[in-house]
């Protein structure tokens, strides 16, 4: 029996972290549960106090093909690489110079918005397309693929 995934990253700031990978991914943030309009609705609602609005956040794929993500604030910051990570396949079916192009768009893109590149690695054959490491706001490792 198929499962739905979650993904859940531990962060410092989850509406931060929310926003770049809804940048990051096409998705966008999860709207707010029942009948509320807005979030600040629902956290009143729900008496949330100021201090923990930040404590959580998600987001959705549009066409909800793709996992939620699901962003918990957590004391301590990230300290070693990560064991586990996402490939985000930005150059689909593409090729060679084409391919690492459409890499470096995408990079240049996202380093707009809080990403850092972290190392290049050429197409080599007869496996290796070639692939960027980058890392979100927060330092976790992430490849354009």
């Amino acid at each position: 029996m198929a499962r739905d995934v979650q993904i859940t990253f531990d962060c410092a700031d989850p509406a931060g972290m929310a926003a770049f990978w809804a940048e990051a991914l096409g998705y966008r943030l999860q709207g707010p549960p029942g009948n509320f309009e807005t979030w600040e609705q629902a956290l009143d609602a729900m008496g949330v106090p100021p201090e923990n609005r930040n404590d959580a956040s998600a987001v959705v794929d549009p066409d909800g093909a793709g996992p939620r993500l699901f962003f918990q604030r957590v004391p301590e910051p990230k300290q070693v690489k990560n064991r586990v990570h996402l490939d985000v396949r930005a150059a689909p079916g593409l090729t060679g110079d084409e391919r690492m192009a459409a890499l470096e768009a995408e990079a240049q893109r996202l380093t707009a918005h809080g990403a850092t590149r972290l190392d290049r690695h050429e197409p080599a054959p007869p496996m290796g397309a070639g692939h960027l490491v980058m890392a979100d706001p927060e330092g976790n490792e992430f490849c354009l693929d």
